[in-house]
């Protein structure tokens, strides 16, 4: 491999350490506050709810034909409709979105436990497998609780998932930028 090559991928993996210290500390940060961390991602959501509506509602009026702008108009009033919903009534979003979390995190801790099988070979690959058993785990933790357990579940899971994958890219990263190391 070139030296030029070397250099960009030594940099790359600089940039990834930065971005998993800020990760953990973003996920410590989540766990200590469990709850801010929760109702600020359902009013987030909703937020994005309420503009998409709106970008609908303005997109409509360049469809051509009267039946492609009220489409348009009914999807993008349905989207303020549940936007101001969701916002009027965080621990509904909250619910949805801790429900949410436990599919998303149990199909990520699949999807990294087959990707450890591709690189188990490589260095730091276990810190893969690591990440992926613990998102799994969390998962079925957070479907076993559910509903009851959303008012602080979401923030403290999102915080621990931060935290685990931070390390595991601090750890990949490290790895990689201990490989491409200028020899001395």
């Amino acid at each position: 491999m070139s030296q030029e090559v070397l250099k960009t991928v030594r940099t790359a993996a600089g940039w990834s350490i930065v971005l998993a210290i800020l990760m953990i500390a973003l996920g410590c940060l989540a766990i200590f506050m469990p709850m801010v961390t929760g109702i600020t991602a359902s009013i987030f959501f909703a937020w994005i709810l309420l503009i998409s509506g709106f970008v609908y509602f303005f997109y409509a009026f360049t469809a051509e034909g009267a039946g492609g702008v009220l489409w348009r108009l009914l999807i993008g009033v349905l989207y303020i409709i549940g936007g101001l919903y969701l916002m009027f009534n965080p621990a509904i979003a909250l619910e949805s979105l801790t429900f949410a979390l436990a599919v998303i995190l149990g199909c990520e801790g699949i999807f990294q436990l087959i990707g450890f099988f591709a690189v188990r070979a490589l260095p730091g690959a276990g810190w893969l497998l690591f990440d992926g058993i613990i998102s799994v785990l969390l998962a079925v933790y957070i479907g076993n609780g559910w509903p009851a357990n959303s008012s602080w579940v979401l923030g403290t899971v999102v915080g621990v998932n931060l935290l685990f994958s931070g390390f595991n890219r601090l750890m990949y990263s490290s790895a990689v930028r201990g490989i491409t190391a200028p020899a001395h």
